[in-house]
């Protein structure tokens, strides 16, 4: 087992690396090559885009943990984690009517502004600080991932990857904002304001100097540890991360080409 998490972190440190660094990952000609976008993005197959983390995250999650959700949206994950990991769990969220499905699912939730801060909470007061699809729609991202790393031990961020093929290729083809399952809004009525990419959330790790602990995407609709090349195949991902140093850890890489 030890050697297998050896091997496990020595990919994902290869992997991190590969990312950091500033060539292309594709051309034009390559995307030409893959399968054209379905027509309508509405016509999923039926794949929960929005749930595919929550497995994974509760794994990640000890046994008893302290958690906090930072937009903890109705409480749904906050109320698995307490069912299934009898977490002492938290939410903060600013949408009122998903403030009231936390309270009737009797889910600790505190109605708060996340681009305001967690001055309210101390340093390490959680095991684990969960961002889940909520990332792309702050005004002030960086603030709230090094408040997350403040306050937890260790952080758990997910969001839509922008360097997705489909999206390349949509905006390639027509010249438009793309609409993908991921990103289903036209451009002036989406809540997110702040899109990135795989590589450019491993750059930011690399300047703000976290450590990423563990990494997963999804491809193709299944859930899957990061793999070099899903910067392009990537819908979605979720990074694990930690600020301080940890031997354990994979430092974060430095971008070579």
């Amino acid at each position: 087992m030890l050697r297998d998490d050896r091997r496990n972190s020595h990919d994902l440190c290869e992997t991190l690396r590969s990312l950091g660094g500033s060539h292309p990952d594709t051309t034009l000609e390559d995307l030409a090559r893959l399968a054209p976008p379905r027509q309508n993005p509405e016509d999923g197959d039926g794949i929960p885009w929005h749930r595919w983390q929550d497995p994974v995250i509760e794994d990640l999650v000890p046994y008893r943990g302290t958690i906090l959700d930072l937009g903890c949206g109705d409480g749904t994950l906050l109320e698995r984690l307490i069912r299934r990991r009898n977490a002492c769990a938290q939410g903060v969220e600013l949408n009122e009517e998903a403030v009231l499905r936390c309270i009737e699912r009797g889910v600790p939730v505190f109605h708060g502004n996340l681009d305001e801060g967690l001055h309210g909470f101390p340093d390490k007061s959680f095991d684990i600080v969960i961002l889940e699809e909520t990332l792309q729609v702050l005004r002030h991202p960086t603030t709230v991932l090094e408040e997350m790393l403040r306050v937890g031990r260790q952080g758990v961020v997910s969001f839509p990857n922008f360097a997705h093929w489909r999206v390349r290729r949509a905006i390639a083809e027509t010249g438009r904002m793309p609409i993908t399952d991921t990103l289903p809004h036209t451009w002036y009525d989406t809540p997110n304001i702040h899109l990135c990419s795989i590589r450019d959330f491993v750059d930011w790790t690399v300047t703000a100097g976290v450590s990423v602990l563990n990494a997963f995407v999804l491809v193709d609709g299944v859930s899957r540890p990061l793999r070099q090349g899903d910067n392009l195949r990537a819908t979605e991902a979720l990074f694990v991360l930690k600020k301080d140093g940890d031997n354990t850890s994979c430092a974060t890489p430095n971008q070579t080409t």
